[in-house]
């Protein structure tokens, strides 16, 4: 068993057991399944409380990743229709629009079915490649770090309101969950590197240098 450093990101596991901390639970060695001495299957969600905090830990994953972010936007995602018209999409999108900076309403998008549904037409069948832009979901060790300790605090602050009757512990990890988001808007802007003319990724704006003058 390799031996963890500081270094190391948060797992799936390293989660589980600082939610479990959080609320004053003793941590789990894996949340796989093992075999005991006999042969038995030993599986951590045997414990409910194991279970309904993985299940907190993916439903904050979700309900996050649902707002949208830098690192799971996608914008002009090629889709093409199959034999029957359809355009079917990969399980993990959340959320889709048809990509069309000049304010195209002749086609309203959505998921259903697991395919491309136009709510205009009233047709899930298509003729044409479609340029949609995508919010993934992603798994948590996909996510980056400030993201996945915003997502741990999430998931602990509901925890110690469901299983823990103290509020106190609940207002403290709530104001962690406050101070991990305003880290993830920072990393936001950071990567987004925004403008107020609201250009796309795939434009470019270079503001006027008082340099440029003086060169004429």
């Amino acid at each position: 068993m390799a031996i963890p450093n500081t270094t190391d990101l948060d797992t799936e596991l390293s989660a589980v057991n600082s939610i479990l901390g959080a609320i004053g639970q003793s941590p789990i060695t894996s949340l796989a399944v093992t075999k005991d001495a006999n042969g038995n299957d030993i599986t951590p969600f045997a414990n409910p409380e194991v279970a309904v905090i993985y299940d907190l830990l993916k439903e904050c994953n979700i309900d996050i990743q649902s707002e949208g972010w830098t690192f799971n936007k996608e914008d002009h995602v090629k889709y093409s229709p199959d034999a029957n018209k359809n355009v079917k999409l990969p399980k993990n999108i959340i959320q889709l629009s048809l990509h069309d900076g000049l304010g195209d309403k002749t086609q309203r998008l959505i998921i259903k079915d697991g395919k491309v549904y136009d709510k205009v037409d009233h047709t899930n069948e298509f003729t044409a490649d479609l340029s949609l832009d995508v919010v993934w979901l992603f798994k948590f060790e996909d996510l980056p770090q400030v993201f996945r300790r915003y997502v741990i605090y999430c998931a602990a602050s509901r925890a110690a309101a469901q299983l823990v009757a103290n509020p106190q512990l609940v207002q403290m990890l709530q104001s962690k969950e406050a101070y991990a988001r305003a880290t993830c808007l920072e990393y936001e802007c950071n990567q987004t590197d925004p403008s107020f003319f609201g250009l796309g990724h795939d434009q470019r704006y270079k503001s006027f240098i008082p340099l440029d003058a003086l060169r004429r």
